[in-house]
This record gives structure tokens, C-alpha cells and sequence, in this order.
């Protein structure tokens, strides 16, 4: 089985960015690194810029989008920007970034032209958005993450999504609260925005009830909008002990209409210093890092079409940004 990937999601980024003496090709350090991507036959990888809440998360932001321009330039032997109209030579790996909390947009004090001035100055450096999430797990000036309560979207997510409509930038579902998502969806609505709605890397809440995961009514409203679903890989969200629960995911995307929506969005980050033990091992052997893909696609052989495995492999995501820059 040897299907292109296209993954829409991981943490190469801030692991360049925070990490002494990272190194894009440590195989030892991180779950997505060159080797293991390669082995994987990774042809689209989209690179997050992730930040937390916090004082310095826009210059924290603004130092891995140079660092996405930096991994163009001092590697292009290895690296290629993506453009789904383009093949992508046999030994590159094509690269899209992204924004993951829009913390990295704007500090909680930061005025709507410094906002401007951080987009404009990160679109320079990364080209093009695959998506922005408002919120990571928590709440900022935007709106309410997946671990909040009661919070929606606030004033200014609905102006940044203003912002939003037209450019061809996707708003991604994977962070946000209930409210949060319900709040984006109605103000796309009520205001005809033109603006598509994915989930970069989210799994669905009746396989494996949990916050972070999109509920049927979520996700087959991204699919009604011809969005994308990219599964997610880390093992709190696909079932603490149980790792074939991963497949149960992916195919439940395909059931509840997803044909042309399933894809993949591993979510490998940098876990040598997160202080939660509870949550290690992060993944399960079966889907540990970005070699396994091949195998997953074998296993599902038996439960999924030619056709179904290479729409989830790459052709719905090539298709999506397609239709996106057409």
C-alpha cells in the first residue's frame, strides 16, 4: 500500500522553536521527524504554530514562522512548499503551517492593528495558512477552548473571523468548547462569511467520550460544509488501554458520511517535558510515529475500498485545498 499521506497536523515548530539543540532529523526526539516521515511516504505535512496564553506568545509565534521559512531555505533538498497542483519530488516532503491558539496572533492586551501586523507578518514568512484554531485547551480573548465551560465566541473571534472570510484560510474546530464551535458555525452563518471549517486533527466523542473529541453533530456539519477531519493519533483521545480503537475512528468518519472528508492529523508533538506521567505513553506501538502510516493502511484493508483508503491517505486533503486555492 503506497498511498501518498497528507497529515494535517503536528508540532515540529515549537519543537524547533523551544527545545535546546532541536534538530528537525532526530528520530530520537520526535515522532514526526525527517527520517520517520519519509519512511512513512509523508508528502504533506502541515506544521502548527502552536502558543500558549501567555505574555510573549506572538513573538514566540512570529520566531516559528521564521523558523518554517528557515526549514525552506536551508533545506530544499528536503523540503518543498506545498501546492496541491504540484507533485512533490520523491525525496522532499511538501510543508504548510498553521496556527494553533490564536494567542499567537494576540496577546490578551495587544491591539486589533498589532493583530493585523502579526497575520500580515506571519503570512509573509509562511506564504499560506492551512487553518487557524482560535484556542488550544484554554480560554483566551478569541473564546473558550475544549477544557472550558460555558464559553463561547467572544468579540473578538467573531472579528477575527471577519477578518477570515475570503482569504482562503480555513477555521479549524479541533480546540474549541461546544459553545465555541456552535458560536463560530452561527456567526459563519449569520453573517455569510466565506469561510471553510475543518477539524485538523480531532476524533469523534461517541467512539471515545471525551472533550477534545467532535461530536457526530459537529462533524457531519464540517462534512455538510466540505470540510476535512484529520484522526488524531494521541492516545488519550482514542481510548486509554485499547489501541485498534484507532481504526474504530477512522471508520466511523467514513459511516457518518465522511467519504470525502477522513484524513489523517497524527498530532505528533515533542513529549520529553511534559510533566503529566499520566499520560505517557502518548501513543500507542501500532500509530507511534510517522512511519507507521503503511501499516495502518494495511490493517484497513479489510474494512475500507481501494478507493476509501486513498481518500483518506491524501485525495481528500489534495482535494480540499484544491477547491480552496481554485
Amino acid at each position: 500500500m503506497n498511498f501518498p499521506i497528507y497529515d494535517l497536523h503536528c508540532d515540529m515548530l515549537s519543537y524547533l522553536a523551544k527545545v535546546p539543540n532541536a534538530n528537525p532529523f532526530s528520530s530520537e526526539d520526535i515522532a514526526c521527524a525527517v527520517p520517520l516521515l519519509q519512511k512513512g511516504n509523508v508528502k504533506l505535512q502541515v506544521m502548527a504554530i502552536y502558543t500558549d496564553v501567555r505574555p510573549g506568545s506572538m513573538a514566540l509565534a512570529r520566531k516559528q514562522a521564521d523558523i518554517f521559512q528557515e526549514l525552506l531555505q536551508n533545506h530544499p533538498e528536503t523540503f518543498a512548499f506545498f501546492e496541491p497542483d504540484k507533485e512533490i519530488k520523491s525525496d522532499q516532503i511538501g510543508i504548510m503551517a498553521s496556527i494553533e491558539n490564536a494567542a499567537g496572533l494576540g496577546e490578551e492586551h495587544a491591539s486589533w492593528k498589532e493583530i493585523e501586523q502579526q497575520l500580515e507578518a506571519i503570512l509573509e514568512s509562511v506564504g499560506k495558512l492551512a487553518y487557524i484554531s482560535l484556542t488550544h485547551h484554554t480560554e483566551n480573548r478569541f473564546g473558550g477552548g475544549n477544557y472550558t465551560e460555558a464559553i463561547g465566541l467572544k468579540a473578538d473571534g467573531k472579528r477575527l473571523l471577519d477578518w477570515m472570510s475570503g482569504k482562503r484560510i480555513p477555521i479549524d474546530l479541533s480546540h474549541t468548547s461546544d459553545l465555541l464551535a456552535a458560536g463560530i458555525l452561527n456567526h459563519i452563518d449569520q453573517q455569510n462569511l466565506d469561510i471553510p471549517v475543518i477539524a485538523s486533527h480531532s476524533n469523534y466523542r461517541s467512539i471515545w467520550d471525551h472533550k477534545r473529541n467532535l461530536t457526530d453533530e459537529f462533524a457531519q456539519e464540517i462534512i455538510r460544509r466540505k470540510g476535512i477531519i484529520g484522526v488524531n493519533f494521541l492516545r488519550a483521545f482514542l481510548d486509554n488501554s485499547v489501541p485498534e480503537r484507532l481504526f474504530e475512528h477512522i471508520l466511523h468518519g467514513f459511516e457518518i458520511g465522511g467519504d470525502n472528508a477522513q484524513s489523517f492529523g497524527a498530532d505528533f508533538f515533542y513529549t520529553g517535558d511534559f510533566p503529566d506521567p499520566s499520560r505517557y505513553p502518548f501513543y500507542f506501538p501500532l500509530a507511534e510515529n510517522a512511519s507507521k502510516y503503511p501499516e495502518i493502511l494495511e490493517t484497513l484493508k479489510g474494512s475500507l475500498s481501494a478507493s476509501q483508503l486513498g481518500k483518506l491517505a491524501y485525495q481528500n486533503v489534495r482535494n480540499f485545498y484544491q477547491n480552496l486555492y481554485t
